[in-house]
């Protein structure tokens, strides 16, 4: 069970929440009820990861993956200089595949996210929920009424530092790599975290997760995985590409004079070209299916959208961090002085830096 000071900690923001409840709507209430349910329980289940590792009952393989994650979290503290706290330093059993799925809506004819407000939180381009279910319900009502909607399970979230989030069985058995890659980037959004620019936020967390797990399989001298590593962010950066390039093309359409029929099927067209994009640049990774599953339902703006929130801005802090002489201090010191900056402002800084990055890697040629 989680310790008393665990749960003192959780009363507050879920007490701030239940004043928030009092002045919302049904749906409204309906969904913070969920979500301080879901977070509650999640918190009530942990246990300290010293005592799971103390009790001679833990399973001999669940030992194995919590002091990996033990030596990871105290990696990303030490080297990484992100925050040194209680998050994963406890575990979780949740029963069940996600923590949470996320909904994910556009406009029928637009690539802009809806947008969900919380308190705690801000803005963001995303709707969680706890229950698979009533993931599926909420975008059934958006795809009722004419929306793009994806639904997907998400197997680790931020309170912001809030809580401490602890390591959840959700992700546990994960490889070492997509452990590290995932705590690397959760504790990111504890560090800086702009309200209401979900795309600043989750580029900034990719690029640290991505830099920060070269650097753990270099200390930890594991050349092979950090070879598979740096093959899987090139695919990772084609792929990138390969979704830019039809959201570029939906851009311009979106934005002609013509009828909703037209736009619907010069829509679905370009999706149709993006399909067959895909097969080519699978077929030059030698058949690689990782992404299979992101077009099981069939690539929409919702998709596009998503994928866009984690990619966009990654170039751009890469190359901050370049500047920086890949000094993470120095580097953190830039992206609150950018966090700083008004919104339009901040995202000119932000293409200028991936326009130089694009450009550098051209110079160098194919990697």
């Amino acid at each position: 069970m989680a310790d008393a000071r665990a749960l003192r900690r959780a009363a507050r923001p879920i007490a701030a929440l239940c004043t928030v409840l009092a002045l919302s709507g049904c749906e409204t209430i309906a969904y913070y009820a969920q979500a301080a349910h879901g977070e509650l329980s999640l918190l009530s289940s942990a246990e300290p990861v010293q005592t799971l590792l103390a009790d001679p009952s833990t399973p001999a393989t669940l030992r194995a993956q919590l002091k990996a994650a033990e030596s990871i979290r105290d990696f990303a503290s030490r080297a990484l200089k992100l925050p040194d706290n209680d998050t994963y330093r406890r575990y979780a059993d949740l029963g069940r595949p996600y923590a949470v799925w996320n909904v994910v809506a556009t406009p029928e004819f637009s690539l802009t996210a809806l947008q969900s407000c919380f308190p705690v939180a801000g803005c963001v381009s995303y709707r969680g929920y706890f229950a698979r279910q009533a993931a599926e319900d909420y975008g059934a009502r958006l795809r009722a009424r004419g929306d793009d909607v994806i639904v997907y399970g998400v197997p680790a979230y931020s309170t912001l530092g809030w809580f401490d989030d602890p390591l959840l069985s959700t992700f546990i058995r994960y490889p070492e790599t997509e452990v590290a890659h995932l705590l690397f980037h959760e504790l990111t959004h504890q560090l800086i975290y702009v309200k209401g620019d979900t795309t600043f936020d989750e580029s900034l967390a990719e690029a640290v997760a991505a830099v920060g797990v070269r650097r753990w399989l270099a200390a930890t001298g594991r050349d092979a995985e950090l070879a598979s590593y740096l093959e899987a962010r090139k695919r990772m950066r084609e792929f990138a590409a390969l979704l830019a390039k039809t959201r570029s093309e939906l851009e311009r359409l979106y934005a002609e004079p013509i009828d909703a029929a037209q736009m619907r099927a010069r829509k679905r067209a370009a999706l149709e070209r993006l399909v067959q994009r895909y097969a080519a640049l699978k077929a030059s990774w030698g058949g690689y299916t990782g992404y299979d599953r992101l077009f099981e339902g069939g690539p929409n703006n919702a998709l596009l959208a998503s994928f866009e929130t984690y990619t966009k801005y990654v170039p751009a802090f890469e190359r901050l961090l370049a500047h920086s002489g890949g000094d993470l201090p120095e580097f953190y010191a830039k992206v609150r002085a950018l966090a700083a900056l008004p919104r339009a402002e901040r995202d000119r800084e932000l293409e200028g830096l991936a326009a130089a990055d694009a450009s550098a890697r051209s110079s160098r040629g194919p990697s």
